[in-house]
Formats: structure tokens, sequence, C-alpha cells
């Protein structure tokens, strides 16, 4: 019966946008209690199954509003869910060493099998999509942040332990927002930033802030991506390695891109052409940390186009684009359509509507197999776009093959 319970209570959670706190809260109101005897933790062992409600669930269904019943029914089979960082880490403080710890001892041994192990998942998520990797990135995770509580180690083991655990929240929670995952997402994305911060790494937690600001960006939160995506900019400060700034720079332009308005517009402007500028004072003798490997005059290029896509300007668009895709690695299948939707775009905006069918068809043809939410999201704009076109025999065409995209 817990299982079932606790899929039904997320079900109905999740429909109501709510939070486990959130949820937490309202239970205790419909209780009428005074202060908080259920918190998120308790929400958490009850969605997982590790505890049954039993006297709450009344007062769960108030909450939720719907029957006593419908919380206990049984699950119909479906897929499995996909799983969640409260899945994988313990309810209290995970980065707070265990009192007491027992452990063995660990070396800096460990900790270079571990850096293995996340560029190893970084390079995974160069040809795989996010549904694809987030099991396997949360358990290491889970694994990493495991040896930390409970292993002993010397302070500077510490340091490098907690290095790697924001390095893993990176790509957990790029992975995870590519899943579609995110308020998951967001919360492995904190506790990176909680990582780094303690290691006092703030390259590393200015990265995590940007991936997160971008995910707000992209997510309906422009006004949040603007302000933490230049609060990252400005915690890294002048000395940042230049791919770190030209990275923090590049989130800082799409996070106004996104908030919209001409101010933004300009400030998109400026901040791609101050990222362009922090890019060539990179060199040979300037060390950049290995997770900004991908950053160079050709992510910044592909930035550049999707900025002037956004903002309307198909012929700055349309060439830039082209440009990259010419030379890109055909073995990214999401990156390719993730850039080929954004030439589809600029090609509807330029007027070039059978142009614009040829390249969206290519684009679903490549999602198809695809688990990914961005590159769905995307063919869901192109499909939108191309509504203004449905009078042309091409897009017609494509709009009666893919009604339900």
């Amino acid at each position: 019966m817990g299982t079932s319970v606790g899929a039904n209570i997320k079900r109905e959670r999740e429909r109501l946008g709510w939070s486990q706190a959130r949820l937490a809260r309202e239970v205790c109101r419909a209780a009428g209690v005074v202060g908080e005897p259920v918190g998120r933790q308790e929400v958490s062992r009850w969605e997982t199954g590790k505890r049954t409600p039993r006297e709450w669930l009344p007062f769960l269904a108030a909450a939720l509003s719907v029957p006593v019943d419908l919380l206990s029914a049984p699950q119909n089979p479906a897929e499995p869910s996909l799983p969640t960082l409260a899945d994988f880490l313990p309810a209290e403080d995970v980065l707070e060493p265990l009192s007491g710890r027992a452990g063995r001892r660990i070396g800096i041994g460990e900790v270079v099998d571990l850096q293995q192990r996340v560029h190893s998942l970084r390079l995974a998520d160069d040809v795989l999509a996010g549904g694809d990797l987030i099991r396997p990135a949360l358990r290491d995770l889970r694994r990493a942040v495991k040896v930390y509580r409970e292993s002993t180690y010397t302070r500077e083991v510490a340091r490098q332990l907690l290095i790697q655990i924001g390095e893993l929240a990176q790509i957990a929670g790029w992975i995870a927002s590519d899943a579609g995952q995110h308020e998951e997402a967001e919360r492995i994305y904190r506790l990176g930033i909680s990582a780094a911060r303690q290691a006092e790494d703030h390259i590393l937690a200015g990265n995590l802030a940007g991936s997160l600001a971008y995910q707000m960006s992209n997510t309906g939160r422009e006004g949040e991506g603007v302000t933490l995506a230049q609060a990252a900019l400005n915690d890294a400060g002048l000395d940042a390695p230049p791919k770190a700034r030209a990275l923090y720079l590049d989130r800082v332009a799409w996070a106004h891109t996104k908030a919209g308005g001409v101010a933004n517009g300009q400030a998109a402007m400026r901040a791609l052409g101050e990222a362009g500028e922090a890019l060539s004072a990179d060199s040979e003798g300037t060390e950049s940390p290995p997770y900004l490997y991908w950053v160079d005059a050709g992510e910044l290029k592909v930035m550049e186009s999707r900025v002037y896509t956004e903002l309307h300007r198909p012929l700055r668009a349309v060439p830039l684009l082209r440009g990259v895709l010419s030379g890109y690695d055909a073995t990214h299948t999401r990156e390719m359509a993730l850039y080929l939707s954004w030439l589809a775009v600029a090609l509807a905006d330029a007027n070039e509507p059978e142009e614009a069918a040829a390249v969206a068809d290519r684009v679903i043809t490549l999602g198809t197999d695809t688990p990914s939410e961005r590159v769905a999201e995307r063919i869901r704009v192109i499909l939108e776009r191309l509504q203004e076109f449905a009078g042309v025999p091409e897009v017609a065409s494509l709009l009666a093959d893919h009604p339900a995209a």
C-alpha cells in the first residue's frame, strides 16, 4: 500500500505545482495543528514509501482537494518514474559529515577515481540525452555524498571531495533539466553550489549558479535568471579564467534575451561582445578548469545566433547557424537537433517557410528517439511558429504528419 499511496501523493502534489515543503504546510493547516509536526522530510518519506501516512491521510486528501480513496487507490502499471535526488540522498543535511564516523580512510586516489567518473559522465552527455543518463548520474551523486559523509580523510582530501561533488552536481543538474525534471535539477544545482562554496571554489560555484540561471530563464523565471546570471558573473570577478568568464557572460546574454524588451536586448548584445573579448584573451598558457573544455568560439557563435533568433533578426542568425552546423559532429544528436531548431525558426522569421519546414522535419526525425525535454520543447516551438504558414504545401504536409507534436 505504501508505495501506491506515495506515488499518488507525489502525482497530486506535482499536479498542483507544489513543493514537498508546501504540501507539508498545507497538511498541517488542514489538520488544524499548531506548529509543523509534518515537514518536507516526512512528505519525502511518504512519497518514497518509506513511511505510510496513516492518520495523516484524510488531511493529505483535504490539502490536495481529492478524495481519500484516490490517494489509496492502487497504481496502474506504468513506465517507472524518473528518480529524484530525494530517492538517493538522506533527508538530513547531506553535506554534514556523520559524527563518530567509522568508515574507511580514503586518500587522493579515490578523489581521482571520482573525477574520472564525472568526466566520463560529461562525455556521455555529449551523445546521450537526459532521459538516458539521469539514473546513473544520481547514483554517482549519492555515492559521492555517501563517501564524503561516512569516510575519514585529511582536510585537503575533504576539499577535493567537495569539489567533485560540485562538479558532479553540475552535470547531474544539467541532465535532470534535459529530462524535464526542472524542480529536481534546481535542488541538485543548489546542492552543488553549497559544496563548491564550502570548498571555496568560486569558479565552480559560478558555473553551477549560471547553469541554474539558464534553466530559470528557459522556464518562465526570466527575472530570477537575469539576477542569478549577473550574480554569478560578479562573484567570479575579473580574475576568473577567460573561458569561465566567457561562459558567465554568455548566460547573462541569454538571460537578458529571454527577459525581453529593448533595454534587455541591448544588454544581451553587450554581454555577447564582452564574452567574445574574454575568450580572445584565452591562450595556451591560460589554465581553465577541465570541465570547460566545450567552451570555444563555435559555442559563442551558437549563443549569438540563438540571441539573434530570439530577437527576430534572422539575417544575422541564419548565416551564423549554417556556419556552425556545417562543421558540427553529427554524433551529437541532441545538440544537432537543438541548433537546427533555431535555424528553422530563423528561416520562418526570414519568410522562408518551405526551407523552414524541411529543417523542422529533420529536427523531428532527430528528436524522435532522443529522450530530451529540451528537444521536445523546441519541436513544439517550431510547429507553433509554422502555423502562420499553414497554407504553404510543405508546411501543411509537415503539420499533418505531426499533429500530436
